[in-house]
């Protein structure tokens, strides 16, 4: 048993190893490029190096490593401090930061710290904590709360043999075990070879290159099909004109020599053909076994990282003064080793969000009529080529009013904007930078970087987060992401003469409609996909292409959309044409281009074309973005930001109309109806009203009156916007007091934003 757990701690210490010197390499670039001037951009390194350090500190606290965590924590002070403007990086400060980091490389590497150096350690936490305007040194205070890592209990593995695969996670640890120290049966069970990670990774990326070769010759085969086909049918056609010539014709023409050439000339291209079939079925197969081997070799189970969570957790509970346990489902499915070292951060992120934001106290469970123990769970399931994780507590759930509060404080949505979000859209929130619902600052949590980290993380696999709570029952967290990282299916689509590769799994379909289903609801095209409305959405608009402007239909009387979806949310992007689902490599865009906005890289097909690969979530955004802008780009904007308040019952209509309006640069509410409209009036100033008439509980003409009623409000524009026509509601809203009386089935939006314009 204590050779087992010897062996799980040395093998959880060396992925620690490895994962530290990239945090405190990354913490080091960045702080010498801050000293000498040279950053790019100063606020981003000093928001780099907080989530590198914050990481580190999570990452030290699961191997026990109590030194590194206490010197994490007053680093991320530093940072904190930094980042709201309180202090300024001088050189004393920058000194005083590599100084930390070069003895935080000292511990990883030796491990745990000899008492020697802790009053080193205690020194430059001392200085840290001095460094922060108005705050006091308190050293002696960090060093009692270190965790005594002497005493701490080893690790208990959960199996009992070590599978060698988990072995490939730890290229440098020590030297094979003596081979006379195996002996008996048990010497023939498995035989095993220490190999670094390195020269299997380089092996791995050699084995997928051949997917280029295997996709140039499907590629070949197409093309030689295609040859034959089209000799076929001239040879029909041939053979036809023949028939109706005389014999005295055909041999003074001398087309008789020319009959025996054909079926030769014919025998032996079908002949190539069936040949090549066989070549590329040959070298298909034996380039899909190589690249799965391959594979095979450097997938790991998720029982290899699920080790750490009941360390984890129960470190954290009794810090924290809780009861809780984990329990893990799926540990057997096995994915690329490097898609589960980039989930570690995530997952452990959420976690202690789970721990310490989720689990009540023992005595508010109780009174919940809760069992004291709270619990964790972490499943992963695996379909369609996706890796699905759900983490999930049973503990209060979220307050959704508290994410919106925090996220208005940190100015990451304006108020305005609030009312127009739904649950699922003010939950995503919490995946921003600094927004946190916790009171008070700890080592735990408080710094609202936790789920931001985990969203950058998975949307970086391209992936999708997703989040469902319930009051006092308990949060989900549901992580999607592909199962390898190189190789995955993708939609080619055509935009004009460009080509783009849409990935396959968040393309939810692709259909051909006709033009007369695409909807126009508030000049806004919509197309109607399993009974509901969804968005539509040219993708060269998007992209922001020249040829989209030209918006002539491509095929005829039907549309080609494809509909993909992330996170939840939704939307069809119109191409011209869609040419097939098929393998693709990815490739990196290169160090010179490391971020490009809605690319996540590129692929080369069959034909030797460079196609870039789309990023989905990055897609979404611009859609959302640019294409209210696109529609209202014939509207001049507002000299100045003017407030509008937008009544509208329709949740489509409403959010539509507000897009519009934006877009030319105003600032919008919108509520449902006339009563929601009214408590908004009186909370704040609005300089015109855009309201519907036909509403639940007060419609647009009682809304009108009541405002034309009020002394404060008497001389506010209100413009009504309706599908009623009739002379009669013209004139009733009217006599009601309505500044402009505009119809649906004739609504333009340059003429509402011109009306808008006028009237404020």
């Amino acid at each position: 048993m204590v050779t087992r757990d010897a062996e799980f701690l040395e093998r959880l210490l060396a992925m620690f190893k490895v994962e530290a010197r990239e945090h405190l390499g990354v913490i080091s670039a960045e702080l010498t490029k801050m000293e000498k001037g040279v950053a790019d951009n100063p606020p981003e390194s000093i928001e780099i190096m907080y989530r590198e350090v914050h990481s580190l500190k999570g990452a030290a606290r699961s191997v026990n490593l109590a030194d590194i965590v206490s010197l994490c924590q007053a680093v991320e002070s530093v940072f904190s401090a930094l980042k709201n403007g309180r202090m300024s990086l001088s050189p004393q400060a920058s000194d005083l930061l590599l100084q930390t980091v070069d003895f935080c490389f000292r511990l990883v590497d030796g491990g745990k710290s000899p008492a020697t150096e802790r009053t080193v350690i205690n020194d430059l936490i001392h200085r840290l904590d001095g460094l922060i305007p108005g705050q006091e040194p308190a050293a002696s205070a960090v060093a009692d709360k270190r965790v005594a890592v002497d005493s701490a209990d080893p690790p208990i593995a959960e199996t009992e043999r070590v599978d060698p695969r988990n072995q490939t996670i730890a290229p440098d640890v020590a030297e094979p075990p003596d081979q006379g120290a195996v002996s008996g049966p048990a010497a023939s069970v498995t035989e095993t070879v220490r190999i670094s990670t390195a020269a299997l990774d380089a092996l791995l990326l050699q084995a997928e290159e051949m997917i280029a070769v295997k996709i140039a010759t499907t590629q070949r085969m197409g093309e030689l099909r295609d040859l034959k086909h089209r000799f076929d049918s001239w040879k029909k056609e041939r053979q036809r004109d023949l028939s109706f010539a005389t014999p005295r014709t055909r041999a003074g023409s001398g087309q008789i020599s020319t009959e025996y050439f054909i079926p030769s000339f014919g025998a032996r291209l079908t002949a190539l053909v069936r040949a090549a079939e066989d070549d590329h079925r040959a070298s298909a197969s034996l380039i899909d076994t190589l690249l799965d081997d391959m594979k095979k070799t450097l997938m790991l189970p998720f029982s290899s990282m699920f080790e750490m969570f009941p360390r984890l957790v129960r470190d954290l509970v009794r810090t924290a003064g809780k009861k809780a346990e984990v329990t893990t489902d799926g540990g057997d499915i096995e994915v690329d080793r490097r898609i589960l070292q980039e989930l570690k951060d995530p997952l452990v992120h959420l976690v202690r969000n789970c721990l310490d934001h989720g689990i009540e106290s023992p005595a508010e469970r109780e009174k919940k009529n809760k069992p004291a123990h709270g619990t964790i769970r972490i499943e992963v399931a695996s379909h369609d080529g996706k890796i699905e994780i759900t983490v999930a507590d049973d503990g209060r759930g979220i307050d959704i009013a508290q994410i919106v509060s925090a996220a208005v404080k940190q100015a990451k949505i304006s108020p305005e904007a609030v009312a127009a979000l739904d649950d699922r859209e003010a939950l995503q929130l919490m995946f921003q930078s600094g927004v946190t619902t916790s009171p008070l600052i700890t080592d735990l949590s408080g710094r609202g970087l936790g789920l931001a980290i985990v969203g950058e993380k998975v949307e970086k696999l391209n992936g999708t987060v997703s989040v469902h709570t319930r009051r006092d029952e308990g949060t989900t967290f549901r992580l999607v992401v592909p199962l390898t990282l190189a190789t995955f299916r993708g939609v080619l689509v055509r935009v004009a003469e460009q080509l783009f590769v849409l990935p396959a799994t968040n393309v939810e379909r692709v259909a051909r409609s006709r033009w007369e289903e695409v909807q126009t609801v508030e000049n806004r095209e919509t197309l109607v996909v399993d009974g509901r409305p969804i968005a539509m959405v040219r993708l060269g608009d998007v992209l922001e292409l020249k040829v989209a402007a030209a918006r002539q239909p491509v095929d005829g009387p039907f549309v080609q959309v494809a509909v993909v979806g992330a996170a939840e949310k939704r939307m069809a992007f119109m191409v011209d044409e869609i040419l097939g689902e098929q393998e693709v490599l990815v490739k990196p865009l290169g160090r010179q281009l490391p971020r490009v906005r809605n690319i996540m890289g590129a692929t080369v097909i069959g034909n030797g074309r460079v196609v870039p690969l789309l990023n989905v979530p990055d897609l979404l955004k611009t859609a959302v973005k640019k294409v209210p802008s696109i529609i209202a780009g014939s509207a001049e904007a507002p000299v100045q930001s003017s407030s509008v308040l937008v009544v509208e019952d329709s949740i489509t209509a409403r959010m539509l109309m507000k897009n519009i309006i934006e877009s030319a640069g105003y600032e919008v509410q919108a509520v449902v109806d006339g009563v929601e409209a009214i408590a908004a009036l009186r909370s704040r100033e609005f300089d015109i009203v855009v309201s519907d008439v036909e509403m639940p509980r007060m419609d647009g003409f009682d809304l009108t009156a009541r405002i034309r009623s009020d002394k404060k409000l008497a001389d506010l524009p209100v413009v009504l916007v309706t599908a009623l026509e009739s002379r009669e509601d013209r004139e009733r809203g009217i006599d009601v007091g309505a500044s402009a009386y505009i119809v649906k089935s004739s609504f333009d939006q340059s003429n509402l934003l011109e009306v808008i314009g006028r009237l404020v």
